[in-house]
């Protein structure tokens, strides 16, 4: 239990209205957030016998359950406190102050035995406060536990004989019996006794069966058997009689010293050996099986049943495993919300999510179920699962669905807006019509995450453009005549005009011949007369050269006879002055 879920002070627990017992809500929210084992100490007596001080003195304060100072009751109901164990840390202890039984004011003495009732049914450790001694009166007060045989049962059953001989009573308390302002000599027979063994012997059965003999033993058999374990504690007056009235204020070494030794035993001895507070089969009680037991055992007086320990186990169990199932529950959602996105691509991959998240919310419910021995509870648990995942399977259908309608109206929007603009209105209209379809189609089945329906989806809506393509098909076969009428018409004016073209071309390719043809004659002429041109050129060119060369030979030979008539001349004068001596004539 966290620190701060400790109670700084008592809260009433259960109420008393004067015509029932009321549980407290609050108290009952604080005992649901304790998660600890739980020590559970209730006191019952009489009123003004000093029961609150004693359970102050367990809570370790001063001041907390009222302590009255005069003779009216103060605790109306029980009152709890809850307080951290002293020497088990590890557990929380539950103090139960009762309201004070046979106070002359009330007026229904039915709530006493109603409170004493709940006090042994919610505790580990019952105080029976009476004072100064152990007589047939205290004993008779106990008429509460012989009336427990009608108002108390361990089973769904009324016999006697059940509750004289019960099968199991470790979910009873241990009994601390407490004699305040003890004043006899504890000795029998002129020997010491103890604490305990005086109240063994108070409770000693008398042999005989007349009525006045089982009237005697009727109570002390009913404690025996109730009460296995007991103990005993005596105390002396804890301090001067014009002092009592303020007991709760006086220091300690204004108490007698005895009444001081004796608290302290006390104390140690309830810390020390009160059990937790177990039901049948060993259940430990925490603050919410506490809060359970309480509305069950109220619920059962209010409504005049008997508060059966069993029929408290069977409630008990149904609520624990109830916010079990709701914790798997719970986590089942959370898991499958945070790791679920919707749609998945596949049935199988949702399909392996569910089974993890299913898993583990078994896990969480197995380990915070409570006697779940026919396993009913797991059973509803797991048809509750089956449940969501029926339901999460058609989410997943509806958003994959929904998402794929939406994917298909996007992606095909611009065709439909095509073809209302009549784009595919036209000879071959169709054609393209499908091939934009396959396009559009291709593109859709490129798109990630369209879950399970993608293509149910599709089909639907491909099914519903059959109109159209058929509409569109009607369309281009009729344009498509007109179309092919009308081309057949150009093909027939082309083929006239191609036929004139060729004619023209053919009269046009003659008459270039034929131009070609008197240009090439007229080019032989003109080559002709300059070939005749050229022929009388070379030939005057060739006259001229051999004139030129007949003319360079006289010019020659001319020389030639005039160097020989030079050189003869030159010989004759040679001669002549060869001759003459010496005597040129010169010529």
């Amino acid at each position: 239990m966290a620190p701060e879920t400790y109670m700084p002070e008592p809260m009433c627990l259960i109420g008393n209205n004067g015509e029932q017992l009321v549980a407290n809500h609050e108290a009952l929210r604080i005992l649901s957030a304790i998660t600890q084992p739980m020590v559970v100490v209730a006191i019952v007596g009489l009123y003004r016998t000093g029961k609150s001080y004693l359970m102050n003195k367990l809570a370790g304060k001063e001041k907390g359950f009222s302590v009255g100072s005069t003779v009216q009751s103060h605790t109306k109901g029980i009152w709890m406190w809850c307080v951290p164990h002293p020497q088990k840390s590890d557990h929380t202890l539950v103090l139960l102050d009762t309201e004070g039984l046979g106070d002359v004011e009330k007026i229904d003495e039915k709530s006493d035995t109603q409170i004493f009732a709940l006090a042994i049914l919610l505790s580990s450790t019952f105080v029976y406060n009476t004072m100064n001694k152990i007589d047939q009166g205290a004993i008779d007060l106990l008429h509460n536990v012989t009336e427990l045989t009608d108002l108390l049962q361990t089973r769904n059953s009324t016999d006697l004989n059940e509750i004289k001989e019960p099968a199991d009573m470790s979910f009873f308390p241990d009994l601390v019996w407490t004699l305040r302002d003890f004043f006899l000599s504890l000795e029998t027979n002129g020997h010491a006794i103890t604490p305990d063994e005086y109240l063994e012997h108070s409770l000693k059965l008398k042999q005989g069966s007349d009525e006045r003999t089982e009237k005697f033993n009727v109570p002390r058999l009913c404690i025996q058997k109730f009460f296995p374990v007991k103990k005993c504690f005596i105390f002396d007056s804890p301090a001067d009689r014009n002092k009592l009235s303020k007991l709760q204020t006086l220091n300690s070494d204004e108490l007698s010293t005895e009444f001081v030794q004796e608290l302290s035993e006390f104390c140690s001895h309830v810390f020390t050996h009160s059990k937790t507070k177990t039901l049948p089969g060993g259940i430990q009680v925490n603050g919410p099986r506490l809060e359970s037991l309480v509305v069950t055992y109220v619920d059962a007086i209010n409504s005049g049943a008997l508060p059966c320990m069993e029929n408290a186990v069977i409630t008990l169990a149904r609520r624990e495993n109830s916010a079990a199932m709701q914790k798997a529950v719970t986590h089942y959602d959370q898991q499958m919300s945070q790791k679920v996105q919707l749609p998945t691509e596949t049935l199988q991959q949702l399909l392996e999510l569910h089974r993890t998240c299913e898993s583990e919310a078994m896990e969480i419910f197995r380990k915070h179920s409570f006697k779940d021995e026919d396993q009913c509870f797991q059973k509803e648990l797991k048809t509750l699962l089956s449940a969501k995942w029926d339901e999460i399977c058609k989410k997943n259908v509806e958003a994959s669905e929904n998402h794929c309608s939406t994917l298909l109206q996007n992606i095909f929007k611009p065709l439909e807006q095509e073809v209302a603009q009549g784009v595919y209105a036209t000879p071959g209209g169709h054609n393209l019509f499908l091939q934009k379809m396959e396009k559009l189609k291709a593109q859709y089945h490129q798109q990630p995450r369209k879950g399970t329906q993608a293509e149910e989806v599709l089909q639907k809506y491909l099914k519903a453009k059959e109109q159209l393509s058929k509409t569109i098909l009607q369309t281009d076969k009729a344009l498509t005549a007109k179309e092919n009428e009308r081309k057949a018409e150009e093909a027939r004016a082309s083929a006239a005009r191609a036929e004139a073209q060729r004619l023209k071309a053919i009269r046009i390719q003659e008459e270039q011949r034929r131009a070609e043809q008197e240009r090439q004659h007229q080019e032989e002429l003109r080559q002709i007369e300059i070939s005749k041109a050229n022929f009388r050129a070379e030939q005057e060119r060739i006259r001229n050269q051999r004139m030129q060369q007949e003319a360079a030979r006289i010019k020659a030979e001319q020389e030639a006879k005039l160097r020989e008539l030079n050189q003869q001349l030159e010989a004759a004068r040679a001669m002549s002055r060869h001759s003459s001596g010496g005597d040129c004539i010169l010529l």
